[in-house]
């Protein structure tokens, strides 16, 4: 007995599923971006991540096995030699899912989908980290001194509160009793 398929199903047999989002595939290596339907596009998602994560392998093997899905020679070629060098850096998050509406006969929704070409920018690190990263990277000899002192001072007030503080609690405990 076939096991059901997790997710949305897309008609006809598991073969025919199977070629449907290779043809997709192949159309979104084409082209670059395709039309279709919400449920096509969350389905050929993975599929085609993962066939751009073979093409930047780049070996043999990996080629065999996407033109084992694919079968147009050409649509795996531009996919090793164009599209895997343009995403090189980029770790994961090859496609973009866009929706656009409702297509008009029957009200399906529609998306489109896209390479994500785009060279990849490093997010900036927040403003506590960057400080803490500067402070770290540059230390200043002079101040670095003054801070020793200060902290010296510091230590002494703390250690005369905390003296305080369990002289009056002794005195507390016997006024509670």
């Amino acid at each position: 007995m076939p096991k059901p398929t997790k997710g949305p199903r897309l008609g006809g047999g598991p073969a025919h599923e199977r070629l449907m989002l290779a043809n997709l595939a192949a159309a979104l290596f084409t082209h670059k971006s395709i039309k279709t339907t919400e449920t096509k596009a969350k389905r050929l998602q993975p599929v085609a991540e993962r066939f751009v994560t073979f093409a930047k392998k780049g070996d043999l093997h990996a080629r065999r096995r996407v033109l084992a899905s694919i079968g147009d020679k050409s649509v795996v070629h531009e996919l090793f030699t164009v599209i895997a060098p343009q995403v090189a850096e980029r770790d994961g998050g090859y496609t973009r899912i866009t929706k656009l509406g409702f297509r008009k006969g029957d009200n399906a929704p529609m998306v489109q989908i896209e390479l994500v070409l785009e060279p990849v920018v490093a997010k900036p690190k927040s403003a506590k980290k960057a400080a803490a990263a500067a402070a770290a990277e540059a230390p200043v000899e002079a101040p670095a001194e003054a801070v020793v002192e200060t902290e010296v001072v510091h230590a002494e007030e703390t250690v005369e509160v905390v003296e305080a503080e369990a002289t009056e609690a002794p005195a507390e405990e016997k006024a509670a009793e």
